[in-house]
């Protein structure tokens, strides 16, 4: 148990915060360029520069650049048309050809973004040369956009989501510390003798599980300083209202581990039994998913998993700094949470005497 106390926490955030991301970069792209025009050769220049885009081999024709994608050896596959120059010139438009690789297609919508972004600041220059020069003050008047990021105005995927793992963290320390010692217990035969002495049944739940409430605590304040230290994460809100709901919280998963082990006789027993239920708190939980893109039914689901509203509430107060009043919806269904899995805890719980 040590080693889950100890290591496992700090290892968890220094590199699931910096594994978990969702920035994509030296992405391998590949060409055919049929043109061999000044235009053509500046717009794969501008993927040259990028620092998402590792251009990887020059094909003179089609078939060998889908081959590639094909191997594994390019993602992306510009393909500039012949002639590209010439309509750009004459007729101020012309059309380009872009494959990628969609098998997976969360990375293959941001790298397409990515081609965009970069065929549009290309565009916009060439427009800018193509422009006739027109008298002084009647030139055309352009929209500038000026985007404003709140909260995260580096938009650094860090930010994002070194809170949420901090919740993973606490969460799975606490439910699985909280299985595996009632059940080792079970396993070397001293529940059975703590069974027929005097000590009450509230009083044995509260004595096995108060000391692993004050490791989730610490686990808190530990991992929310190293996410201050090592990734500089704000912590705009008030610490004090983060610290009320993870009271509340971890107690939600302890009852949750204490209610396992009353059904399980070894600490395997407890571990596949805590773990299955996990993996579904945490991929429904809008870490890595948002729950606004899950179908309407997961969705539902998501609304009787506790991790989604720490998760929403972490973020809230360090990043936003939101206040009490803010959190209290959250707040709300995790008290019922608690009540409802400490309840089932210790009526599940049997108790000879």
């Amino acid at each position: 148990m040590l080693p889950i106390i100890f290591i496992m926490p700090i290892l968890q955030i220094l590199i699931l915060s910096n594994a978990a991301t969702f920035d994509i970069k030296k992405i391998k792209m590949a060409y055919v360029d049929h043109d061999k025009s000044t235009f053509s050769r500046e717009l794969i220049s501008k993927f040259q520069a990028s620092p998402y885009f590792v251009v990887t081999a020059d094909f003179p024709a089609s078939k060998l650049g889908l081959d590639a994608i094909q191997q594994g050896k390019a993602a992306v596959l510009l393909e500039i048309p012949t002639d590209f120059e010439k309509d750009l010139i004459k007729d101020k438009e012309s059309s380009l050809s872009i494959q990628v690789n969609a098998i997976n297609g969360a990375i293959a919508g941001i790298e397409n973004s990515y081609v965009n972004q970069i065929i549009q600041k290309f565009n916009t220059n060439i427009r800018a040369k193509l422009m006739p020069v027109v008298p002084f003050g009647k030139g055309l008047k352009q929209v500038v956009v000026k985007p404003s990021f709140w909260y995260n105005q580096n938009l650094d995927y860090k930010i994002y989501m070194v809170p949420g793992i901090i919740v993973l963290l606490i969460t799975m320390v606490t439910f699985f510390l909280s299985g595996m010692n009632i059940v080792r217990e079970k396993e070397i035969g001293t529940l059975e003798q703590i069974n027929v002495t005097p000590i009450k049944k509230y009083q044995f739940i509260i004595g096995k599980l108060f000391p692993f409430w004050v490791i989730g605590i610490f686990l808190l304040f530990l991992g929310m300083n190293i996410g201050r230290i090592a990734f500089n994460v704000p912590i705009v809100g008030n610490p004090a209202v983060i610290l009320l709901f993870a009271s509340i919280y971890i107690l939600v998963f302890l009852g949750f581990g204490f209610f396992i082990s009353n059904f399980t006789e070894t600490q395997q027993q407890a571990m596949f039994i805590a773990w299955f239920f996990v993996v579904i708190f945490i991929l429904m939980s809008g870490l890595f998913t948002p729950i606004e893109s899950m179908p309407s039914w997961a969705q539902k689901i998501t609304e009787y998993n506790p991790i989604r509203y720490f998760i929403e509430v972490i973020r809230m107060v360090m990043l936003k700094g939101s206040g009490f009043k803010d959190v209290l919806p959250q707040l709300t269904r995790i008290i019922i949470f608690s009540i409802v899995m400490n309840t089932l805890a210790v009526v599940s719980y049997k108790k000879v005497n």
